[in-house]
């Protein structure tokens, strides 16, 4: 059984004595004019994590105040669940604190972090796929200062895969084929990836010369991700199945299968 862990206190965990994060459900800690104005996880795209392999990605958090932002102080950590003794429940900092900063003004600067997810560490069980909160810290150098709990969401998703194969191959034109496939996607608990049940998941075909795919029909997928149905083949071309994804997994299409229609 894979169960729940919790990191205790983020300015514990990460010995930060320059961030203060606020205890859970608590408002943002600020003093003076200072503001974070923008705030981009991953260059914008959702950050897919598998069963196996570290995914590494950036936070880039802009602030501006009339004395300029001290750099080396600004600060982002990204988490799922607060609890209601303070600690949360799923936690990734950054590996360098100071980050690497740019000015783009005299009162505006925005400084660029990288951190690491690992699918067998931070996300504890398959409940945290979905949308994780991202609090930063900035500092002015006039003293100002805020500790924003939510400057930004971003979503952490269960890496899916998809397969199809359509047979016959070579078949005789209008006569039936058979388009199996399957949709799994990675479990964070038993570190493998297993069936995704109940899903829709279109077939669609486009013809050989063609690069445009039309949808034939949806089907759902069985109790252990299976796919199957028939068509009937008409003209040479590329069969595959796709899944448009979930709020906890992300889309994904399947290569296309050719049919060679005689």
């Amino acid at each position: 059984m894979h169960h729940r862990t919790t990191v205790a206190g983020f300015a514990g965990a990460l010995a930060l004595s320059a961030l203060t994060i606020p205890a859970a459900a608590q408002a943002d800690v600020f003093s003076g004019d200072i503001r974070i104005t923008k705030v981009v996880v991953n260059g914008g795209k959702d950050i897919v994590l598998g069963t196996t392999d570290v995914k590494t990605f950036t936070i880039a958090v802009t602030a501006t105040d009339d004395s300029g932002i001290e750099t080396g102080n600004t600060f982002p950590v990204m988490w799922h669940t607060p609890l209601p003794n303070g600690d949360y429940y799923g936690l990734v900092g950054p590996e360098d604190v100071a980050g690497k900063c740019v000015r783009q003004s005299f009162t505006t600067t925005t400084c660029t972090h990288t951190l690491k997810i690992n699918p067998r560490i931070h996300p504890q069980d398959n409940t945290t796929a979905g949308t994780w909160t991202v609090s930063a810290h900035v500092l002015a150098n006039d003293g100002d200062y805020l500790t924003k709990d939510s400057a930004a969401k971003a979503k952490v998703l269960r890496n899916s895969r998809l397969t199809v194969n359509a047979s016959p191959e070579p078949v005789k034109k209008n006569k039936t084929i058979t388009v199996t496939g399957k949709l799994t996607r990675a479990n964070w608990e038993t570190y493998r990836y297993a069936g995704y049940t109940n899903q829709a998941v279109k077939l669609q075909f486009r013809k050989k010369n063609s690069s445009t795919y039309t949808t034939l029909k949806t089907l759902k997928t069985n109790s252990t991700g299976n796919l199957k149905t028939t068509v009937k083949a008409s003209v040479d071309g590329y069969y595959r199945f796709n899944f448009e994804g979930t709020s906890t997994t992300p889309a994904v299409k399947a290569a296309g299968d050719f049919v060679d229609v005689q």
